[in-house]
């Protein structure tokens, strides 16, 4: 009994210790997040060549203190031990790390950090100018550079899996092209009949021209209605918008243009779902995986949510519109039905991802899916990025883009040497529908609550089932255990044809 207790005592120690040395991991990732959003968003110019080195530095920091011997130690015992089950999912995450960054030489982590600081403003200036060769040589050794991360981690798998898997661990690559086919045969059909559907919907409702600084009192005003902690955030614009944080400290990020003031909207949205998910994460945990979200997946399913099944309805129109009158009194004639349908018409033309409507921009998804994937095999060279870009949106969309700019150089992932990426924002979409139908059997009509206001309930079964969690199950038992259902893109599906089918009179949705 002594024995036993002794051991006890032992393995708490050691947990003690585990969770000490992972929680200064952590710390130094948050910190070189906070350089990151910086350089996003206020730092000067000229300051990349010091942040560079500045993340560089963190970057190898991290790396070492996660591929210590001691981190090693710790695991081992660790994993021979009694644990419970929150602490036997701590140590699964921080193995699952510490496996592979231990694959990885020092040197390969610290040229990739310092590779991709420099890419940013490469990027910037490149579609600034338009000027695709400008980004080409950083692409090209991104792409290198990944492709040997991912050979030092597992030699004998696809290395576009690898990648992928830094993103969604648990949902395997086969799981996101076979949504992503789905989907793709699915849409295109349903898109073709919208396309042909003769009714015209309310499409003009926000034209007009819209001031940055009142833009930005009316995404003030979005964030406050759907219950945004500002002691816990801030709002602030980037080229691309973005949310980044702790549950301490949860940024969101949007953008404005003078005559698109339903996607700053939207973007704001958005970035709130994502903001949202971080700032639900138990305060207590800070550190560990079990204050840190479960992967990209479960984390664009909280913004998708947020953005379509409440930003794009018609109970929220109704319950906002006003809102929108009082800042722009040029819509106070604009009715809740038109608002509605503006926030959701379906473009025969459009090229930009961000802009996308929420069929199209699976299409988008599914384009840079393919492209970067035969990136990495060595099937695409660099040097015809564009060109395959342009074909494969001809192709999808039936729209070519007539400059880089509005082509391939449009999203910033790349220039984050973020591979495998994309396909995470239709897998959050399909989870989004099937988390929000699992809302509604639980709380009932959603509709009455959004209209008059109220995320309370909403947000706090997202609390309960999504957030608390943290990294605590995989993703395919954190959905089971949330939806009481494996993962699935029916719901999605359902959501999609019933709504878009109302909206444009199709018999046949």
């Amino acid at each position: 009994m002594a024995t036993d207790q002794a051991q006890s005592e032992q393995h708490e120690e050691t947990y003690e210790q585990f969770e000490e040395r992972i929680t200064r991991i952590s710390n130094v990732g948050n910190a070189a997040g906070i350089l990151r959003w910086d350089q996003e968003v206020v730092m000067p110019e000229e300051g990349t060549p010091a942040r560079a080195q500045q993340l560089s530095a963190l970057s190898s920091i991290s790396h070492e203190l996660l591929t210590a011997d001691e981190t090693g130690d710790l695991l081992e015992e660790l994993e021979s031990s009694d644990l419970e089950d929150e602490q036997q999912a701590a140590v699964r995450e921080v193995r699952r790390q510490y496996d592979r960054e231990t694959s990885v030489p020092q040197e390969l982590v610290e040229e990739i950090s310092e590779t991709t600081a420099n890419a940013h403003p490469t990027w910037k200036q490149a579609k600034e100018e338009d000027d695709f060769e400008q980004f080409a040589p950083t692409l090209e050794k991104l792409v290198e550079l990944k492709r040997e991360y991912a050979e030092h981690i597992d030699p004998d798998a696809d290395p576009y899996a690898v990648l992928f898997a830094d993103y969604e661990p648990y949902l395997d690559l086969e799981t996101a092209e076979r949504v992503l086919e789905r989907l793709r045969e699915e849409l295109v059909p349903l898109i073709d009949a919208i396309q042909d559907s003769d009714v015209d919907l309310a499409t003009d409702t926000f034209a007009g021209e819209f001031d940055d600084a009142d833009q930005e009192a009316l995404a003030r005003d979005v964030l406050d209605a759907l219950g945004y902690d500002w002691g816990r955030g801030r709002l602030d614009t980037a080229p691309h918008p973005f949310s980044s944080g702790t549950q301490f400290d949860a940024r969101v990020t949007t953008r404005f243009e003078e005559d698109d003031l339903l996607g700053s909207l939207t973007s704001t949205i958005h970035e709130f779902g994502h903001a949202n998910y971080t700032l639900g994460l138990p305060d207590e945990a800070y550190g560990t995986p079990l204050g840190d979200s479960r992967d990209l997946t479960v984390h664009e399913s909280q913004s998708r949510l947020w953005e379509n099944h409440v930003g794009r309805s018609q109970p929220f129109w109704g319950q906002f519109l006003p809102t929108v009158a009082d800042r722009f009194p040029e819509l106070e004639d604009a009715t809740p039905e038109e608002a509605y349908e503006a926030a959701n018409q379906v473009y025969d033309d459009n090229l930009i991802r961000v802009e996308a409507d929420e069929l199209t921009y699976h299409l988008h998804i599914v384009i840079r899916f393919e492209i970067e994937r035969d990136l990495i095999s060595g099937d695409l060279d660099v040097e015809d990025v564009p060109e395959a870009w342009n074909d494969k949106y001809e192709e999808y969309l039936g729209v070519r883009p007539e400059t880089d700019a509005e082509g391939c150089l449009q999203d910033i992932h790349w220039s984050h040497g973020s591979f495998g990426y994309f396909p995470t924002y239709s897998l959050g979409s399909v989870l989004a529908a099937q988390l929000y139908d699992a809302a509604e059997d639980e709380l009932g009509e959603l509709d009455d609550d959004i209209r008059a206001g109220e995320f309370g309930d909403l947000n706090g079964w997202l609390r309960e089932n999504i957030h608390q969690h943290g990294a605590r199950y995989t993703t395919p038992d954190l959905v089971e255990e949330a939806t009481g259902e494996a993962y699935t893109a029916d719901y999605f599906l359902e959501y999609v044809k019933s709504k878009y089918g109302e909206l444009y009179e199709l018999d046949d949705y």
